[in-house]
């Protein structure tokens, strides 16, 4: 029996042993997303790629509002097939405009999908990199509730993350 016991001891102790020779990190990843310079390459991308479009859907809509206070304004004097013509083309303008902005969104929501995973997989590569130059036996990440200044390495990410380029 005591041979068992001296042997649990020592087990316990040679693990507590290698335990402490552990190298552990933490990683806020939503922080490193923020500051990444890729993430406003990405931005700018996103907006010169879109911002045509955005643009033709504000002049839609002006042109709509235009059109609904021509309507407001002359009903009382309008006959009454023009009135009806009226309403059908602020109607149809109005679904045009419904259906490119659902396009619009839909299309821009895509491409920052794509623009954020690229992202999110240079991030990664980032945190592989620093965790084997540095020798870290853990890096985490999400779901930590709490972590000690100590293993935040989120600021070394976000410099390795500086060197990859888009």
């Amino acid at each position: 029996m005591k041979n068992k016991i001296a042997l649990f001891l020592a087990l316990m102790f040679a693990a507590n042993i290698s335990y402490a020779e552990l190298k552990i990190g933490f990683v806020n990843v939503p922080k490193v997303l923020e500051k990444a310079p890729q993430a406003e390459k990405a931005k700018q991308r996103l907006e010169k790629e879109f911002s045509p479009r955005d643009k033709q859907l504000v002049a839609q809509n002006q042109e709509i509002t235009k059109l609904e206070e021509k309507f407001n304004k002359d009903a009382g004097v309008m006959g009454e097939s023009a009135k009806r013509k009226l309403e059908a083309d602020i109607m149809a303008k109005k679904r045009d405009a419904m259906r490119a902005q659902k396009e619009f969104s839909e299309d821009f929501n895509v491409r920052r999908n794509e623009e954020l995973g690229k992202l999110q997989r240079r991030i990664i590569d980032a945190i592989k990199e620093l965790a084997k130059e540095e020798g870290f036996d853990l890096l985490l990440t999400d779901g930590v509730i709490y972590s000690n200044d100590e293993i935040d390495v989120t600021a070394r990410v976000q410099k390795k993350l500086e060197k990859f380029t888009d």
